[in-house]
């Protein structure tokens, strides 16, 4: 049974798991860098521990100073967040012989579904439907040029062992291929110690649509419906939306079983997310599966009722879900928007420094992840993310005016800082989003047609 739960993570994600933990009574363990050590979290946990300095290396990336903080704090059970070790099975599996609950499939899981090309392969045996591309890593540049040459430009390079949409270059031209090859695998090596790639046909016009499942350790998986996370700079997520406008409930449903019978092969327990493209035609494509919990979480959370937090603890300690599908009736509409410290204006450089003004927002049906505070120092080491709003409505007219009006209220500025929120603005006052015509594109079109201007760094 669970008693003591360590946090292995920081920022806004950290306080998430504190506040479940909080309402379920279970007690916590914070981890925090020299840079974190001033975090809400350090104050909200009923203990905190220091793992080492800055560098997420040396920290929140050590797994012996994760264990030794779990040893330490008297914790039976490990949540990992997203990011930093969540997906790693190495921590799984040192969890596993030290008889600690780590909150998230188990390490064989994590190390199948972790590589996207054992992923690929996993899923084309359960039936889903993918995009041209390798089944396994391409390891020699001639052998990698000669399949994409084979399958059509444009195409993508991706690694293997890639997440969080790092790791992977477009390749629009054959005598292109070879450099961003190259550039792949190094990048690769050099952010996730994994030079291996894949190869896979690049979709210029599509959604980016992703079915979130729960499992428990008896089989048994629900899907929680479809989000559009189509609004993204870098291939990282800005907007996240529930239900996922304008596609038929038809297709939905078929994802969502497709989502179910690819992860349920694959062994999977606990929350996770299948990752889909959606073409204009409405066809889909299996892209991955993210074996944690996902940065958009809340928008399913305020459409179900359902916390998803609460569902991995209890997986966790080894109960039978008590959701069944026909039980699992979404209502109404949820935005997401992620406020980072970015300036839209530089390619969305980071923009650390401290926050002399914060002011959140709130009234009814409007919820904000965050930890920043008024003086909170932003990091330059870490993720940009300074918290994420998310609304509720009746409906997706209503979900949009009153994220608009949350985003007006929004206060976060100091001296050099500055957010996303005018380009949000932007993307939702644009006629292509409003109108659920947008695709993964959008970000990259506004940013170039009408870049923000110095008022980025008044809010």
């Amino acid at each position: 049974m669970v008693t003591t739960v360590l946090i292995a993570n920081r920022g806004e994600i950290a306080l998430r798991v504190v506040r479940t933990c909080r309402e379920l009574g279970l007690r916590t363990v914070a981890v925090y860098s020299t840079a974190d050590r001033d975090s809400a979290v350090v104050r909200q946990a009923d203990r905190a521990i220091h793992i080492g300095p800055a560098p997420s290396g040396r920290s929140y990336l050590s797994i012996p100073a994760i264990i030794e903080a779990a040893r330490l704090g008297g914790a039976d059970a490990i949540h990992p967040g997203y990011g930093f070790l969540s997906e790693n099975p190495d921590l799984a599996e040192v969890c596993e012989a030290e008889g600690l609950t780590f909150v998230g499939p188990p390490s064989g899981v994590l190390e199948r579904l972790g590589d996207k090309a054992v992923a690929r392969a996993m899923m084309v045996a359960a039936g889903l439907p993918l995009l041209p591309g390798s089944h396994t890593a391409l390891d020699h540049a001639d052998e990698a040029r000669a399949f994409a040459d084979s399958i059509g430009y444009p195409v993508i390079i991706k690694a293997a062992a890639g997440g969080g949409g790092r790791g992977m270059r477009i390749v629009v031209q054959p005598e292109e291929f070879l450099r961003a090859y190259t550039e792949t695998r190094a990048s690769a090596q050099a952010v996730f110690g994994d030079g291996r790639v894949y190869v896979e046909r690049y979709l210029p016009s599509a959604r980016h649509v992703e079915i979130q499942v729960l499992f428990d350790q008896y089989g048994n998986g629900v899907h929680l419906g479809a989000r559009d996370c189509s609004v993204q700079r870098r291939h990282q997520k800005l907007v996240e939306e529930t239900p996922a406008p304008g596609l038929p409930a038809e297709l939905v449903e078929r994802m969502g079983r497709d989502a179910l019978r690819g992860t349920g092969a694959a062994g999977f327990v606990g929350a996770g997310t299948v990752e889909f493209l959606v073409d204009p035609d409405g066809d889909y494509y299996f892209m991955e599966v993210n074996c944690r919990l996902q940065v958009e979480h809340p928008v399913t959370e305020m459409v179900t009722g359902i916390d998803i937090v609460a569902e991995q603890f209890r997986v966790a300690a080894g109960e039978k879900l008590d959701l069944t599908q026909d039980a699992v009736q979404p209502r109404g509409a949820a935005l997401e928007c992620r406020i980072n410290a970015e300036d839209p204006a530089r390619a969305f450089a980071p923009t650390p420094g401290v926050l002399e003004e914060c002011h959140l927002p709130g009234g009814p049906f409007v919820r904000v992840d965050s930890h920043a505070f008024p003086g909170y120092r932003i990091p330059a080491m870490y993720d940009s993310l300074l918290a994420k709003l998310v609304v509720w409505a009746p409906d997706r007219d209503g979900a949009l005016r009153r994220m608009r009006a949350a985003l007006e209220e929004l206060r976060l500025a100091g001296p050099g800082v500055s957010t996303t929120v005018p380009f949000l603005r932007q993307v939702l006052d644009d006629s292509r989003f409003r109108s659920a015509t947008h695709d993964t594109s959008l970000a990259d079109a506004l940013r170039q047609s009408a870049p923000p201007g110095p008022g980025s760094q008044a809010r």
